[in-house]
């Protein structure tokens, strides 16, 4: 794979359409105490949101996890006819320290994914990052641990739907990696990857096809042995590829995952 990581994510590319929502989280956080930056990622970064159907996806710099998750919910019932849900996401600054993996990969999400919106620009002066098998395993080499922790879950989950989703996405996220390394195209785009990954492992096509449609909130719901056959089956196939072909995390930085 050669060349720089490029994305549409820019300032410029926000919809006024998302203008009040993000605007409310910038309030609410000014008027905490302590000091907070707050980026934005996903598809209102890149301009592709579609009002009503869309996430808006938020990362804050500072602000601890419970307060990140009840600012969430409270901007998503506000703004429940604006998008589907705002879901924000929370680090500090040491999960972008260091020489690992999950902070090479934070970095590289942070410089070429989020656009900065209030607070400290922890990004800026951040260089740009190449393509290739380093920034993949930043992003997705965590696949194995996820895997383990949603067997534990599915057994308990009230919402296998909720759980199904949060698998596909990750899945296919994992998916783009792999097929980015294998086309020597960088790409994060999981439907399209999935699509691609199914000519590539052919046996992998219909399950693939069911991730997309657990991910995209499609009209199937899955149960809980869907679930645990997806694990046994597609998943567990991602993370042997994964780990053969780029490198899953070590087992000190999986265990201070989040």
């Amino acid at each position: 794979m050669e060349g720089m990581i490029t994305t549409g994510a820019r300032r410029d590319k926000i919809s006024v359409e998302f203008s009040p929502v993000l605007e409310r989280a910038i309030a609410h956080l000014k008027a905490l105490e302590g000091t907070h930056s707050l980026y934005v990622y996903g598809s209102v970064a890149t301009g592709s949101a579609r009002t009503g159907s869309s996430d808006v996806d938020l990362v804050t710099i500072g602000l601890d996890a419970a307060t990140s998750r009840g600012l969430g919910e409270m901007l998503t019932a506000e703004f429940s006819s604006l998008c589907r849900g705002v879901e924000i996401g929370p680090a500090q600054l040491s999960d972008y320290e260091g020489l690992g993996d999950q902070a090479y990969g934070n970095r590289v999400f942070l410089r070429h994914y989020c656009v900065h919106l209030s607070g400290p620009d922890v990004g800026h002066g951040l260089p740009e990052f190449p393509a290739d098998e380093a920034a993949a395993r930043g992003f997705n080499g965590d696949i194995g641990l996820r895997a383990d922790q949603w067997r534990t879950e599915v057994l308990r989950t009230p919402d296998p739907a909720l759980l199904g989703r949060r698998i596909a996405r990750k899945t296919l996220f994992a998916v783009a990696g792999l097929v980015s390394i294998h086309d020597s195209i960088w790409t994060t785009d999981r439907v399209a990857s999935a699509r691609r990954w199914g000519l590539i492992r052919p046996r992998l096509a219909t399950s693939l096809e069911k991730l997309i449609d657990w991910g995209s909130g499609g009209p199937s719901r899955p149960s809980q042995s869907e679930i645990q056959s997806s694990l046994d089956g597609v998943v567990a196939d991602v993370v042997d590829e994964f780990g053969s072909g780029i490198g899953l995390w070590s087992f000190a930085e999986s265990r201070s995952a989040h």
